[in-house]
């Protein structure tokens, strides 16, 4: 294992910032890791994502979603100097102080590259594909390079996360339709952070509904997430064959009913 920042000196969310997390449904930590930080994991984050990443077609060739990033899961699993990134204290402990929960437990980690030319992501539940029996989940969104205002971070759509489930279709134009009709019918407020430098982080719930812009750049837009869900969280009977999947891969085959425990499930905060 390499010599790298430990990550685990944990301060408090900044003032306010769980009150407006919980009212919006997102929030913005700033400088929640340094540039220093950030440039020590990156490439190995990078590296890592790049070798277990298997989308080989061009942009051109792929349908909206594989457009939109490259995608990779569970890295933790795959690299142990990604794990300490991954299981980072300092992220987990404010993941908790914006749900209000005890504890944490990891649920997975996703790479989401979006290359140069890169689309945009379709308007989206993440929850969709989670069999909880909470709506205390909540996914980490840190830049690993600076953002310029063309690229910027995702767009909100503020107090959606009250709504609950509302789209019955998975990342597709079919949910940025049905989706963009509820945000106009409702008149849902739409939020972004803009710009944002590597090591700041937005942080946003299962059901908030959200996008992302396309990136007209030539650098890549690399992001690194993490999905965690309260700890004494229960897996619920999957509602959809995606949900399904997730219980088999990500909670380690954990049924319905029990709670969400696996060796894949770690608690991350707080500390034994």
């Amino acid at each position: 294992m390499t010599e790298l920042p430990a990550l685990d000196a944990t301060t408090a969310a900044p003032p306010g910032t769980p009150e407006h997390y919980r009212e919006h449904g997102h929030a913005v930590v700033h400088g929640l890791a340094s540039p220093a930080e950030v440039a020590a994991y990156r490439p190995l984050i990078e590296a890592a994502a790049a070798a277990h990443n298997r989308e080989t077609r061009p942009l051109a060739e792929r349908e909206t979603y594989g457009r939109a990033f490259l995608q990779t899961h569970n890295l933790w699993q795959r690299d142990e100097d990604v794990a300490r990134f991954v299981r980072a204290p300092r992220f987990a402990r404010v993941a908790a102080e914006l749900m209000g929960v005890d504890g944490v437990r990891l649920y997975h980690d996703q790479s989401l590259f979006k290359e140069p030319g890169g689309g945009r992501t379709p308007w989206h539940q993440d929850q969709f594909y989670w069999p909880f029996t909470t709506a205390h989940t909540i996914t980490m969104w840190m830049p690993l390079v600076d953002l310029p205002p063309e690229v910027g971070s995702m767009h909100f759509a503020a107090g959606s996360h009250r709504i609950g489930h509302v789209s019955g279709e998975s990342i597709s134009d079919e949910s940025d339709r049905e989706i963009t009709a509820l945000i106009e019918e409702r008149g849902l407020s739409v939020e972004t952070y803009g710009a944002l430098r590597a090591g700041d982080a937005t942080f946003h719930a299962g059901w908030t509904l959200h996008s992302a812009a396309p990136n007209p750049t030539d650098a890549m837009r690399s992001v690194m997430t993490v999905i965690y869900v309260a700890d004494g969280t229960v897996v619920a009977t999957p509602a959809n064959p995606f949900q399904e999947l997730d219980r088999r891969i990500w909670l380690d085959d954990t049924p319905p009913g029990s709670p969400v425990d696996s060796p894949l499930n770690p608690l991350l905060w707080p500390l034994p």
